[in-house]
């Protein structure tokens, strides 16, 4: 497959990076040289120095032959105008970063399909959900949903408390048991377990459920002490705070503490009247004290500085708050951010980065999530008539290394799977895969 990726920016970059892997054709366009330089002699790819808009360039990158053209500059126009040269000189498929949310609207994309931009990112509302989703259940660091909710993969930090500590998974996690571990992060280690392999205090485990049983999951790892939010502040008055703030369900209180007053003038006209804006410091701890941080269920640091995001979610912890959230883009802090044990941390450059790489499997793929605290994917796959995983039960199937089943959605109705299971044509599964070629588990599905 050839991609071509214009701007060697944090997304960009990022993106390649994790593409350079699966050993697709990359080419890597910038106009500014040092950006392309770290990353050309690290990775597997081709850089080009030029600009995005130039139909020379373009054509010299091979737009006429690519199978996905992606602009991710900071500039939403050249991106817009990229993808619609590269559209009509032959690329299959062009997806645009996007700062406008007007933009998103189905009408409007459906306007921009017809330029020859086929998919528009906007960064900032995937962050979005993915904090709404995180204020919806306090007690799980990443929740994500397959088919609409059929199965549910819950990402949970173990404490003492937890009841399932070290015992075998066999012996906790059989066929019938209505949960499967299909990930555990353990300090700096992603492993993928085996029926021997015991949960540890401070473990990051993944579950693989259904909706029905997201009661027993909180019962048994020792999270019903976690109180449900109602209330909520937000540090950082930028576009994903907007964008949260717009999402946020009715029964949630928001307050925006925002250092810069033009900017709360905007939030204040952008927002209802129940939607508190406050002019200040969110790292001021008189402030906080003052806004009623002792009694708020939750707080989300999303300002651009990754350090200040990480230093007030610790403040917020000692203030008792068990549920928060910190915007992190900076990759060198994610490991650090982790290890502090701050909550969930989001990133828009590894959100976007899945969303686009979800565009790229061969196979019939209906969903995709890179999980950067593991350095996994988890996807669904839907296989066809006549492929491999569908011959024989999984146990009898040799299954790449690195890679496991956590479940499959049937007629709709979602379900965890043995060794004895039979996957067939049509079901949607669901893998869970760390540091596994794509092209080995496309050929079990296609």
């Amino acid at each position: 497959m050839k991609i071509i990726i214009a701007g060697a920016y944090a997304i960009g970059t990022y993106l390649a990076q994790l593409l350079s892997r699966s050993n697709y054709d990359i080419i890597l366009i910038d106009e500014v040289a040092e950006n392309l330089e770290a990353i050309g002699s690290n990775y597997d790819l081709m850089t080009m120095e030029a600009k995005c808009t130039s139909i020379k360039a373009l054509k010299e990158a091979g737009a006429k032959k690519a199978d996905l053209f992606i602009a991710v500059t900071p500039k939403e126009a050249d991106n817009i105008t990229a993808c619609t040269m590269a559209h009509h000189l032959g690329t299959k498929r062009t997806v645009a970063k996007i700062d406008n949310p007007e933009y998103m609207e189905p009408i409007n994309q459906e306007f921009f399909k017809k330029l020859g931009v086929d998919s528009l990112i906007y960064p900032e509302m995937l962050a979005a959900k993915d904090i709404i989703n995180g204020l919806k259940m306090s007690w799980v660091r990443q929740r994500w949903d397959v088919h609409g909710g059929a199965l549910v993969l819950l990402g949970i930090k173990l404490r003492q408390n937890c009841k399932i500590l070290d015992k075998p998974l066999k012996d906790i996690s059989g066929p019938t048991d209505p949960y499967h571990v299909v990930a555990i992060k353990r300090e700096d280690q992603t492993i993928i377990p085996g029926g021997n392999e015991c949960l540890k205090s401070n473990d990051l485990a993944y579950f693989m459920t259904t909706k029905n049983y997201i009661p027993y999951i909180r019962k048994i790892t020792g999270k019903e002490n976690y109180v449900d939010v109602k209330d909520v502040i937000i540090m950082g008055g930028g576009r994903t705070a907007v964008r949260s703030v717009k999402m946020i369900p009715e029964y949630m209180n928001v307050k925006v503490i925002e250092r810069n007053a033009e900017r709360c003038e905007y939030l204040n006209e952008m927002f209802d009247e129940d939607q508190l804006v406050i002019n200040g410091d969110g790292r001021d701890m008189a402030l906080l004290e003052e806004e009623g941080i002792r009694h708020t269920q939750a707080f989300v640091a999303v300002t651009p500085n990754a350090e200040t995001n990480i230093l007030a979610c610790m403040a917020a912890k000692n203030f008792g708050i068990k549920k928060t959230i910190a915007s992190v883009e900076n990759f060198d802090y994610v490991d650090m951010a982790a290890n502090l044990d701050i909550g969930t941390i989001i990133n828009k450059k590894a959100i976007a980065a899945g969303y686009i790489y979800q565009m790229l499997l061969d196979a019939n793929v209906d969903n995709v999530r890179f999980l950067m605290a593991v350095n996994a994917d988890v996807a669904e796959f839907i296989p066809v008539e006549g492929s491999k995983i569908t011959q024989k039960p999984i146990k009898d199937i040799k299954l790449p290394s690195g890679m496991t089943i956590g479940g499959l959605v049937r007629h709709d109705e979602g379900m965890l799977v043995s060794g004895n299971t039979q996957i067939q044509a049509g079901d949607i599964v669901v893998t869970f895969c760390h540091n596994v070629n794509k092209k080995k588990i496309e050929q079990l599905f296609n």
